[in-house]
């Protein structure tokens, strides 16, 4: 059930992606940086981030859009997973499921991507300014099919936080899910590089780039499943 009531944001899902293309950068950032943000229990070992820039030109339910964002490379009990911790896109339903049906962090950006000559371009604006470029070599190197997957189906951990009427935490949860379904139609890697810019409001230059250690650019199809609640910080603290 989703409001408005007679004319909901968003339908039910699952959700099925068709086409969707990435463009990922992975870079090494600041140590201090990247903890200062990620919740317990997740914890860091290697302060890696991958900067995505994601086109999806076919979503059942949510139409055609792009977005862009930031997830942390993380362990949970010992095993490597990923963080979401910035979403930025240009579709409303999406951004409505996907704060309100599970609890990705999504706001309203300018996301593109695009080829440019010989080159694969990712680019997120915000308001009318640009807070991040990225650029790689156009399909200079076949990737493995299963190298590819296995970069996309790590299981994914987001942070839920809703204020009650008066002000005081009502959810607090640590939530995870994990791509399902995934067909992988191409999957290739390239020089890359990767340029974020300060902005107040769109604060990814927060995790700096330290050094860029790798890329990828893959076509797939997949589904999103639901989420499952893995940590209730409210009923942790009494």
């Amino acid at each position: 059930m989703a409001t408005p009531l007679g004319g909901a944001a968003y339908p039910a899902g699952p959700y099925r992606f068709r086409r969707r293309e990435y463009l990922n950068i992975t870079y090494r950032t600041d140590l201090d940086a990247m903890s200062a943000v990620v919740p317990e229990p997740l914890e860091v070992a290697d302060p890696l981030v991958r900067f995505e820039a994601i086109r999806m030109p076919d979503a059942s339910g949510l139409g055609d859009y792009t977005e862009s964002g930031q997830v942390l490379r993380v362990t949970y009990e010992g095993g490597p997973a990923d963080y979401i911790h910035s979403m930025y896109l240009d579709n409303g339903p999406a951004i409505a499921v996907g704060r309100e049906g599970s609890a990705y962090p999504k706001k309203l950006g300018c996301p593109r991507l695009f080829v440019d000559s010989d080159t694969l371009v990712g680019t997120l604006d915000y308001g009318s300014l640009r807070v991040a470029t990225a650029t790689m070599g156009y399909k200079h190197e076949v990737m493995d099919a299963e190298e590819a997957r296995a970069e996309l189906a790590m299981p994914t951990y987001m942070l839920k936080l809703m204020p009650g009427y008066d002000g005081r935490p009502r959810i607090a949860e640590l939530i995870r899910t994990r791509m399902t379904d995934l067909t992988i139609h191409g999957a290739w890697t390239g020089p890359a590089r990767l340029q974020l810019f300060e902005h107040a409001m769109a604060p990814l230059a927060d995790l700096p780039v330290r050094q860029v250690v790798g890329a990828s650019h893959i076509l797939t199809d997949l589904t999103l499943p639901p989420a499952e609640l893995v940590h209730d910080y409210l009923a942790a603290s009494g």
